[in-house]
């Protein structure tokens, strides 16, 4: 993957310092053996795995980009393969698939604002649509939120961002997975969350091959023209993408346009990453 090693230690050791961590604390935080990270820092090691920066990133709350000095670019140098059932691109739907949220947001909202969960949710899930498709900006979102609650004001992206959390195993995954095929989100999100999720290091900041972001685009899944728009930052056929999803609406309109499908249960995110892993297990 291309990347600034010469800088990495550097950076690495700026915004380990910045976090106010020792490198003992880091290494518990990201899993990671003390003297790999020490080795990192000092430039030892010029060119640690994607796995390791990614879990570095994500215990430092910071974007992998920014820590390897990369630009969002496609990873050069990879080895692209296709599967036994010939996917050689991989969408990831972002909510429900690479963070989870919902519970934790509306139950977060209901106790500070002292209405029930149930009527949190009704009220976002009645705007959510028009800002996902970037009709509804994201304070106007927060204004029409916070009538329907009869509260003063609400701060969506403050709730969601706070109680996001990667769903397990998914970053690890999606490491792996563009070392090996082209790979691109696909999601229904709300003007500027992606980029929050991003920056702290909720959604791996991967050099991904196409973002198909609903509040840029203009339209949502399961509308066609967002798959329309999908399949042509693709470029590739249909029946070579596969479409990794928790909702079973958009997997429909994704297979019936000739698209590989794969449902993702964020109940049981092990065995999902598992049926991921097993659906991109190469030709060869």
């Amino acid at each position: 993957m291309a990347m600034d090693e010469k800088g990495l230690g550097k950076r690495l050791q700026e915004a380990r310092q910045a976090a106010g961590l020792t490198q003992q604390q880091l290494c518990q935080k990201a899993n990671l053996s003390f003297s790999t990270l020490t080795k990192i820092e000092r430039g030892a090691i010029k060119s640690p795995s994607i796995f390791t920066v990614q879990a570095i990133a994500m215990a430092l709350e910071t974007g992998l980009d920014a820590l390897m000095g990369m630009a969002a670019t496609p990873v050069a140098g990879r080895n692209l393969l296709q599967t036994k059932s010939g996917v050689r691109f991989v969408y990831f739907d972002v909510n429900g698939c690479l963070v989870r949220f919902y519970q934790r947001a509306f139950a977060r909202i209901a106790e500070e604002t002292g209405s029930t969960a149930d009527t949190v949710e009704t009220a976002h899930w009645h705007y959510t649509d028009d800002a996902c498709r970037g009709v509804m900006t994201l304070d106007d979102f927060n204004v029409a939120m916070a009538k329907r609650l009869g509260v003063e004001s609400i701060d969506w992206a403050t709730f969601y961002l706070d109680t996001a959390e990667a769903v397990p195993g998914m970053p690890e995954l999606l490491a792996w997975a563009i070392e090996r095929y082209k790979i691109g989100l696909l999601t229904n999100i709300m003007p500027g969350l992606l980029k929050g999720l991003q920056q702290h290091g909720k959604v791996p900041s991967l050099p991904y091959d196409a973002i198909i972001n609903s509040s840029e685009v203009g339209t949502i899944k399961p509308e066609p023209k967002i798959f329309e728009i999908a399949e042509r930052e693709a470029g590739v056929p249909p029946e070579q993408i596969l479409l990794v999803d928790d909702t079973q609406g958009n997997l429909k309109v994704a297979e019936a346009r000739g698209w590989k499908v794969l449902w993702f249960d964020y109940a049981r995110p092990e065995e999902s990453v598992e049926n991921i892993r097993a659906a991109l297990e190469p030709a060869n």
